[in-house]
């Protein structure tokens, strides 16, 4: 597993989008993978949730008819947490603080996951 490579891709993307405070790439089962979290954050606890939260999220696409899903978002007084799936079996996590623009990093995040998701899948731990 290229730990290095995850951890550049999670510091680029914070570091290109403004709000961003921590992130997170775990496998749907909730093993954390990689994080970049300040220390109010615990990793391996935000792995799991964010895995449970991407399952129902999928599972309320599927009995819908809404296709794939490809993220999650869930918005607090203090900012927000987004969920995206990465290939079948791996997920990322951003959080952000009140100053995101969750619009943009809906667009500017697709390279980052693409790239986490070649990442993944040469180590075999995601699907596509």
């Amino acid at each position: 597993m290229d730990h290095e490579a995850l951890a550049g891709e999670m510091r680029g993307l914070r570091d290109q989008i403004p709000g961003i405070t921590d992130t997170a790439v775990a496998a749907v089962d909730g093993l954390l993978i990689a994080a970049d979290t300040e220390d109010g954050i615990e990793p391996n606890g935000l792995a799991a949730l964010a895995a449970a939260g991407l399952g129902l999220a999928r599972r309320t696409a599927a009995a819908t008819g809404r296709g794939t899903l490809r993220r999650t978002v869930a918005y607090g007084s203090a900012g927000c947490a987004a969920v995206y799936a990465v290939g079948d079996t791996a997920l990322m996590v951003v959080l952000g603080d009140e100053g995101l623009d969750v619009e943009r990093l809906h667009v500017e995040s697709q390279p980052s996951l693409r790239r986490i998701g070649a990442i993944l899948s040469a180590t075999g731990t995601a699907g596509a």
